[in-house]
Order: C-alpha cells, then structure tokens, then sequence
C-alpha cells in the first residue's frame, strides 16, 4: 500500500494471513460483483493497488485471460508472493510515493487501502492517472463513524465488551491518522480527479463467522497496541476473544463504501 510507517495492521505479522482470508470471505463477493458489472473482460489491464492477499488479483486474472494482464502491488508482497496466483504480476510498490506503472489500465482498483495513508489525495491522483481513456477506477474504504460499533445491539456483557475493544481499536487508528469518516467522501474526490459517472453503495455485513474471525485476527495482531496504550487490559482481550468463539455473539465490521468512476474517453 504505502510506506510502513504509521501502518497499524502490518502484512508481516502472522496475523495478517488470517484477516486477508477473513476479508475475502466477507467482502470478495460484493466486490467482484462491482467489478463485473463494469465488464473486466478478456484483454484487460488491471491494476490491484496494495493487494495484501491473492484472492482478488487471481479472480481478476480469471476474467481478463490470457491475452490480458494483472498487476497486484503492495509495500509488503510476502503474501502475494507464496500464493503465487496464476496470470498476476507482483510488484513491490509505494502508490504514494512511486510513479504510476506505465502502459495504461482498464481498470484500477484498490480496498481497504487510502483510508489508511497520510497522503490519500496523492495516492488517488495517481491511481486516477494511470487510466486509459475510458478506464475505471473502483475505490473501496470504510467509514467507521457511519456505525461505529463492533455490536449494534448491545443486549449483554460480551457485546458491551466487545464495543470497548473497538473503542480501542478505533482510537488506534485515529491516532495513525486514519479518517474514520473517509469512506463517504469517496464520490466527491473521484469526481474532483476528474472522473465521471460517478457511483458509490454501501456494504454492511451484520453477522457471520467471517465477522468474527476478522475480530478476532484484528484484535490478536494488536493486543500489544491495546493492553499498552491502556484501551483494554489483557483479561478483557482474552475474554473477548473466547467470546468470539461462539456463534451467539453478532459481531460486525464497519460499513465498506464502494465508489466507481470512469476517465472521459
């Protein structure tokens, strides 16, 4: 994605395999779905801007075939590079700092990424610039203050715990200077790269064990950052982590805002 530092959820903690296969089961679906409607088709460029995992540059590769082409990028490829997913190129790239790749894309697309990087305007602007005429950029982020909690319905101590670990998780990521209101901003900055037929839906899985799977990487991969700066103490980890283990707890993520424009032919 971009420069580690300030990176809360680092790709090279153990951790970090298990929220990408938590991510894919959750959101791969509503994605491809968004994906397809604007026709990846055989012949295509495509560029996956701070991949993490492989699930969605070998679905691209699926569609685009032979004759086309997948670029997957990210500050940190360990995780792309031991998948291995056929027809993808993996490259090691700072999408705020390095030059777009050359050639020109069909398509761009990047989840879950500018939330979390200090220069978002920058990192857009050059996505935005490395479309062919006609091309799409497709933009996926959360917005964390449209529903902030971890349980919407709050009817007993394990919810009420597990809201005091977002609590936490989300002062964390506040304090790297992460937007936590980004996601709904995402029509009016592609529209202001100058991209038109701009779209934008929203995406809010209530409950499923992905749900609680991503919780529970999320929360493992930062015990460090929560017991230290004080957010939650290592009992309340430990029993929120138990209690993610059952399948009464309706766990959720925040909303995903999925926004799309198009480069004037």
């Amino acid at each position: 994605m971009a420069s580690d530092e300030g990176y809360l959820l680092d790709n090279r903690q153990r951790e970090a395999g298990r929220r990408f296969d938590a991510l894919a089961e959750l959101f791969d679906p509503w994605t491809l779905a968004h994906l397809d409607r604007l026709g990846p088709a055989e012949g295509w460029r495509c560029w996956e801007v701070g991949a993490g995992g492989p699930s969605l540059p070998g679905a691209l590769a699926a569609r685009v075939g032979p004759t086309g082409h997948v670029l997957a990028t990210d500050i940190d490829t360990s995780w792309l590079d031991r998948a291995g997913a056929p027809g993808v190129e993996v490259r090691r790239h700072d999408v705020t700092r390095d030059d777009p790749p050359a050639g020109g894309f069909d398509l761009v697309h990047a989840r879950l990424v500018l939330v979390h990087l200090p220069d978002r305007a920058e990192a857009l602007r050059r996505m935005a610039a490395a479309l062919r005429p006609g091309g799409f950029l497709v933009l996926e982020d959360a917005d964390p203050a449209l529903q902030p909690l971890a349980c919407p319905d709050e009817r007993g101590p394990a919810e009420q715990l597990a809201n005091h670990v977002r609590r936490g998780f989300r002062a964390l990521l506040a304090d790297r200077g992460v937007d936590l209101s980004f996601g709904r901003t995402l029509p009016a900055l592609l529209r202001g790269a100058g991209l038109t037929d701009v779209r934008a839906e929203g995406y809010f899985p209530v409950t499923s064990p992905a749900c609680r799977e991503l919780e529970a990487a999320t929360v493992r991969q930062l015990r460090t950052q929560l017991t230290g700066g004080g957010l939650a103490t290592e009992e309340e980890i430990q029993r929120h982590l138990a209690n993610l283990e059952s399948v009464e707890l309706d766990v959720t993520t925040a909303p995903l805002v999925t926004c799309w424009g198009r480069r004037p032919p």
